[in-house]
């Protein structure tokens, strides 16, 4: 059964206050009642009520004075003003201050319920946007990036000087490499990481319907647009639009595109007067832009615009490293999802998956290790199973550029723990042997550092 809500009445008529609470009892809610209002505000304590109902007019402090002062100690819990005499202009200075709803005298008790189940559940409402944002803020964390390469530490360090900036920022790279990912990460690490972030692939749209899809459009601005209509960058205001494949922008949209990052203003169609937003512009391209600008298919100036920054994500085939920490990773997701137990792959198998190629790179990486773990019955993936979902070459072990068998079976624990344990030597190596700055950078204490390094054998002299 779940916890019964409590709600804080405040109003100096004591019949009043016993009726209301009387009425909220019967409701299944915790109810007390408070004839004095200062006394109510002294004793108000963040995290002891859900919910305040209070009169305007009393005598000592008036309800919005008793509204600023609950909003001071707890900004989120709704309250809901109580007047016989409301007008327009006490609702507006209320609903300014934070208010969330007006009763007005005489009031059936079914219209107190309903308005206090409304304000009841706006508090979920924020308790489950709270809960979203943090679950969005450690998904696209730099340090859930999976991936110890250099070339990944080199992108990394890129976007955490670029996130807390405004640039534009051109994410380059093959099909399946993780473009998105990385807008995803610099927008949640940005001031702008609690606002929207909205993608279009502007490649999986006819030109028509790309401009409208954008830019929205007023009634009548063609047939069929029977009203008027918000587009993405619109939708975006505060936040962030990445464009995917933006070199698929036809050459009309790319002029409208270009107004906007000069200007933050655009039209939308059939409309004459601009509209104006504040959106941090995003884009990511698997096509040489700089061929395009030659041949004349896109524009120059708007390559300039979005290529303020670069960043290339390259081919998985380029970072092998990062195979088994990936392949880790996945296959805990599925394990997680199924409740199955798979460990990871024997020897062999992680062999072979290391020397694939990978033309489809993380997305099919991502997707063979699905299909193997939804055919194998054992512990481990075996190499005669990969072989039914990649074409698999023996390769001699030198040609391979390392000895990928003494990777071993790698399960999700294995390959964390040969995560930590290069991020510790980069620290220490960092701060010069310093265990309790490093300590201070990675956000841990001294012992759990000193008993790390223990674990993992790291010797301090080795990183000084």
């Amino acid at each position: 059964m779940s916890e019964k809500k409590r709600i804080l009445l405040i109003d100096n008529e004591a019949g009043l206050c016993r009726m209301m609470e009387q009425i909220l009892l019967d409701n299944g809610y915790l109810a007390r009642a408070y004839t004095d209002p200062r006394k109510a505000v002294e004793e108000f304590q963040p995290g002891a009520w859900d919910l305040v109902i209070t009169d305007i007019k009393m005598p000592g402090m008036s309800g919005l004075e008793v509204l600023q002062k609950v909003k001071e100690r707890s900004k989120d819990i709704p309250v809901i003003m109580i007047t016989a005499y409301a007008t327009v202009d006490m609702s507006i200075q209320a609903l300014r201050k934070g208010a969330y709803d007006m009763l007005t005298k005489p009031f059936e008790p079914e219209e107190l319920i309903y308005r206090v189940k409304n304000a009841l559940q706006q508090l979920v409402l924020l308790e489950e946007n709270r809960e979203l944002r943090k679950e969005l803020e450690g998904k696209f964390c730099f340090d859930n990036i999976i991936g110890t390469s250099g070339g990944l530490k080199n992108i990394l360090g890129k976007i955490e000087k670029v996130a807390v900036r405004d640039t534009s920022v051109l994410i380059t790279g093959e099909s399946g490499s993780g473009k998105e990912l990385i807008a995803q990460a610099i927008h949640y690490n940005s001031p702008r990481h609690e606002r929207k972030f909205i993608a279009i692939n502007c490649g999986a749209l006819p030109e028509t319907l790309l401009e409208s899809e954008l830019f929205g459009y007023r009634k009548g601005a063609f047939t069929g647009a029977k009203e008027n209509r918000q587009g993405l960058l619109e939708a975006a205001d505060g936040g962030t639009l990445f464009l995917d494949e933006v070199g698929n922008l036809p050459m009309n949209v790319q002029k409208t595109l270009l107004r906007f990052l000069q200007e933050k203003e655009f039209n939308r169609l059939g409309d004459t007067s601009p509209t104006r937003v504040d959106v941090r512009i995003l884009s990511a391209t698997n096509s040489d832009l700089k061929l395009a600008v030659k041949v004349g298919t896109f524009r120059e100036d708007l390559y300039y615009r979005l290529n303020v920054v670069n960043i290339h994500i390259p081919p998985l085939r380029e970072r092998t490293d990062d195979i088994p920490l990936l392949a880790a990773h996945f296959i805990h997701l599925q394990n997680q999802k199924f409740a199955t137990t798979v460990k990871g792959f024997d020897k062999d198998a992680m062999q072979a998956l290391c020397e694939f190629n990978w033309p489809g790179n993380i997305r099919q990486l991502k997707n063979v290790i699905e299909a193997c773990m939804a055919m194998v019955g054992e512990d481990y993936i075996c190499r005669e199973t990969l072989e039914q979902f990649i074409e698999v070459v023996t390769i001699p072990r030198s040609a391979a550029g390392r000895d990928v068998s003494e990777a071993g079976d790698v399960p999700f624990n294995a390959a964390l723990d040969r995560f930590e344990a290069d991020l510790l030597k980069g620290l220490l190596k960092k701060h010069g042997g310093n265990i309790e700055n490093a300590a201070r950078e990675a956000g841990m204490n001294m012992a759990t550092i000193y008993r790390k390094i223990k674990k993992y054998g790291i010797r301090k002299e080795e990183c000084c």
